[in-house]
């Protein structure tokens, strides 16, 4: 078990005074059976009374925040001490045959109704033909769930550039295949489009990924970033986590946030202001902190 000091700190800057500012966050870390949150707190600055946290739909703990005292600047401070494990699978489970694993056929599985809202298509996360025919290529006839799954992980990762430039935050699909490129938001969005046409479901899935600096080299404080994977259902095997821009599955570097159909259910801030201003600038820091590791058994 490894335990990690989170903070992540995002700034919102405007050349006029915004007068509202109503928004929901999703910065706390979820407990899970491999995870334990020890403590978490966040700082809005200009401060406000008018907050509050709660569970969404999913599981997933949304802060609702308005603040009313005029600003330029908008800070949001989020500080976590988080304990993570590597999850593990039953080897049994994800050696059943990928096509046992739709939900939409597996009525004798207890938590099958709950997967199906993630095997339909979602907006960031088309089921387009491109890629059904990709994903066929893994998901070949009676193959293991969990060798295909982590088969089109493997291609994902080799076939498509991690390149900053090449998408945004509203890029779909047909985009991410037309410039084989992207980042890790744009390949979870692609393992859901490809797995979610063969009727699999698949969470996107956001967090925090621990970065080990290169050998010699000092860690830099704030070089870390949000992250993003897809967690696939496995009938009475939980949720398999694989990481396409990293090519393996999660372990105990990853911090889980939150998941939901795709970026856009879960992004870590998104509101509403009122202002006359006519520019504004986002500013993200993030810094994800071992403090201690316990041995391996």
């Amino acid at each position: 078990m490894t335990t990690y000091a989170v903070s992540h700190r995002t700034t919102y800057s405007y050349d006029e005074d915004v007068s509202d500012s109503l928004g929901i966050a999703y910065l706390v870390p979820r407990e899970l059976p491999w995870q334990r949150v020890v403590s978490h707190d966040l700082v809005l600055d200009p401060a406000t009374d008018d907050a509050s946290t709660d569970l969404d739909y999913y599981g997933n703990s949304a802060t609702y925040f308005q603040v009313t005292t005029p600003h330029r600047v908008l800070d949001i401070l989020a500080t976590s001490q988080v304990e993570v494990d590597t999850p593990s699978y039953d080897p049994e489970a994800l050696a059943v045959p990928w096509e046992s694993a739709q939900p939409m056929q597996r009525d004798d599985v207890a938590d099958a109704w709950q997967a199906q809202d993630f095997a339909l298509t979602s907006s960031l996360a088309d089921q387009t033909a491109e890629a059904q025919a990709y994903a066929a290529q893994s998901l070949t006839p009676g193959r293991p769930v969990g060798e295909a799954v982590t088969d089109l992980m493997h291609r994902i990762h080799a076939d498509f550039t991690y390149d900053k430039t090449a998408t945004t935050v509203t890029s779909t699909v047909d985009d991410i295949f037309d410039k084989r490129a992207g980042v890790c938001q744009d390949f979870a969005h692609l393992t859901l489009a490809c797995l979610r046409t063969h009727g699999l479901a698949v969470r996107y899935v956001s967090g925090y990924l621990a970065t080990t600096p290169p050998p010699g080299k000092e860690r830099v404080v704030g070089a870390d970033a949000t992250h993003a994977w897809a967690a696939v259902w496995i009938p009475d095997g939980g949720w398999l986590a694989l990481d396409p821009t990293n090519d393996h599955w999660v372990d105990d570097r990853y911090i889980t946030v939150a998941w939901g159909r795709d970026y856009a259910d879960v992004p870590p801030v998104k509101g509403v202001i009122f202002t006359e201003a006519k520019k504004s600038t986002l500013k993200v820091e993030v810094d994800v902190a071992p403090t201690s590791e316990s041995p391996q058994p």
